[in-house]
């Protein structure tokens, strides 16, 4: 799904993804722009961006998101991590608010590490073309695909509440 799943990676079991409809949703945060040589340095803007988390104006819930646009591009991907928030007014200056549409989504569960969701990705990829699916196209501002972090997801541990949701055509 992006260029982090160029890696070369083990095999991962892969769970059978749950199909979602998916609520349109505003998420608000910090985003920056990776090459496949940067894309090791998401974690750090996780670490500047977790102690906004609980405090951002306007913020629905204690969900956490990674989204990621231009995924495919081969001058690299942004990505933004961020939370839902009900609105944009009162956000910091550096934060960029981004808007993902209510649509259908196969939503595969992670249960390794965090820094083992490549391996996921990379898994993600190679089901798609068989699995009867098709994945719908991001844009600048639609992301290819996100990653969602549930209260269970522990930042001290890196486990725990981690999915993948991958938009898909109808």
């Amino acid at each position: 799904m992006n260029q982090a799943t160029m890696k070369k990676s083990p095999a991962m079991q892969l769970e059978a993804p749950r199909i979602e409809h998916g609520k349109e949703l505003r998420i608000a945060g910090l985003r920056q722009h990776y090459t496949s040589e940067t894309m090791k340095d998401i974690p750090e803007l996780w670490q500047r961006f977790a102690p906004h988390i609980g405090n951002v104006p306007g913020q629905v819930g204690y969900v956490a998101y990674g989204l990621c646009f231009n995924a495919l591009s081969p001058d690299g991907m942004d990505y933004l991590a961020g939370v839902e928030v009900s609105g944009s007014s009162g956000l910091p200056g550096e934060f960029s608010v981004a808007t993902i549409p209510a649509q259908k989504y196969a939503v595969f569960s992670h249960r390794e590490h965090v820094s083992k969701l490549y391996q996921t990705l990379d898994a993600i990829d190679k089901w798609l073309p068989g699995s009867g699916f098709e994945a719908a196209s991001g844009t600048a501002e639609v992301p290819n695909f996100f990653e969602r972090y549930s209260e269970e997801f522990d930042p001290q541990t890196g486990m725990g509440g981690m999915e993948v949701w991958i938009p898909i055509k109808s």
